[in-house]
């Protein structure tokens, strides 16, 4: 029962503070380090860094032909 109320409140918190983070990042810099063919669309090609980050996620554009915005990894799961 305790492991279940950790993470609800680590979710809770996650949430929280990812809300009030107006034109930043809600996510850890691990989260965004996701190889360029596993990366799943989160905005059209011509989308800038900041409009991706408003969108709450991640952009990389070191390399052409691959996907810039693109949604961040779960940082961790909680088993419950």
């Amino acid at each position: 029962m305790e492991k279940k109320v950790i993470c609800v409140l680590a979710i809770a918190l996650v949430l929280g503070l990812s809300s009030s983070a107006k034109g930043q990042a809600p996510f850890t810099e691990a989260q965004c380090q996701i190889q360029p063919k596993f990366r799943i669309n989160c905005g059209p090609p011509s989308i800038s860094a900041q409009a991706c980050y408003d969108k709450g996620c991640c952009f990389d554009s070191d390399k052409t032909g691959v996907i810039w915005c693109y949604y961040p990894s779960p940082e961790a799961e909680c088993v419950l």
